[in-house]
């Protein structure tokens, strides 16, 4: 089976939901115009990264009904698409989200799970965390979505590996950080690192977008890749421009690459369950040095 897999690293416009709405419909057109079957947007790719407190004024409430979400679904009729926003649920908690469209429905939301609140990141203050980490079905198979600090911990993956993710996909609106000798920055080579580890540990396929451009003195790189069961990079985006990547993708590689290297048969859950509970009952104040 073939999928035709585009990533679009964009440039949003910080807090004009109507604009980088109208971006991603443009986008779409030409997706769907270059053969593709699924496009993947990056992280908070509606709304921009650093809201603050214009955070409640660019939150939606997806549905069919919400009119950004309408002409989202529209668009989704015969192209899968995955959206960043930010997500406000009934009590008004606001996450960072990825809702996953295709065939005019809600297909799936993921809320960020992990907050960074270092550096140069400080997202506790103004969203929610996420509480599931969960893979979902699709008309290609099953995929997991995760976002930016979610696949810098080794849990979340791992998890959407064990339910059942034979797609992974990441989105992230990743600022540049720390140069180096090489031609991209320390955090574009990090991020690229453990794409590929991911790939490789879980033989799936990883597909990560990354926006770009500036704002409020960040810099996004872009860099967006797709990565195989095998780890072999299929594709990668352009540092630091706008870009839609499209790739054929040919899933049988999953059946190649896990009859070669068996981790997921031979993967001990059980025991994963069994040393986890062992690991959260223990006492550390009273364990003997």
């Amino acid at each position: 089976m073939k999928l035709s897999l585009a990533l679009a690293q964009i440039n949003t416009r910080l807090g004009n939901v109507q604009a980088n709405l109208e971006k991603h419909l443009e986008l779409a057109e030409e997706a769907r115009r270059q053969g593709a079957d699924l496009l993947v947007f990056p992280e908070l790719s509606l709304t921009g990264y650093v809201l603050q407190d214009l955070t409640p004024t660019v939150a939606l409430k997806p549905s069919r009904d919400q009119p950004v979400f309408r002409r989202l679904l529209e668009a989704s009729q015969d192209l899968d698409l995955v959206v960043g926003f930010v997500d406000e649920d009934r009590r008004s908690r606001f996450y960072i989200a990825a809702a996953y469209l295709s065939r005019g429905e809600i297909v799936h939301i993921h809320h960020k799970v992990y907050l960074p609140t270092y550096g140069l990141f400080d997202e506790g203050r103004f969203f929610a965390w996420g509480e599931q980490v969960r893979a979902f079905d699709t008309r290609f198979g099953r995929v997991g979505i995760l976002i930016c600090e979610d696949f810098w911990h080794a849990s979340p993956p791992y998890l959407l590996w064990l339910d059942g993710a034979d797609l992974m996909i990441f989105t992230s609106a990743s600022p540049g950080r720390g140069l180096s000798s090489e031609p991209q920055l320390d955090s574009a080579r990090w991020v690229e690192h453990i794409n590929q580890a991911y790939a490789s540990l879980f033989t799936t396929f990883v597909a990560h977008a990354n926006r770009v451009g500036y704002e409020d003195g960040l810099n996004f790189w872009g860099g967006s890749t797709l990565f195989d069961p095998s780890g072999k990079l299929l594709a990668r985006g352009p540092y630091h421009q706008e870009a839609l990547t499209v790739t054929e993708v040919d899933l049988n590689q999953l059946h190649r690459t896990r009859a070669a290297l068996p981790l997921l048969r031979d993967e001990r859950t059980s025991l994963v369950q069994k040393e986890m509970a062992r690991i959260l009952q223990k006492d550390y104040g009273t364990e003997r040095r």
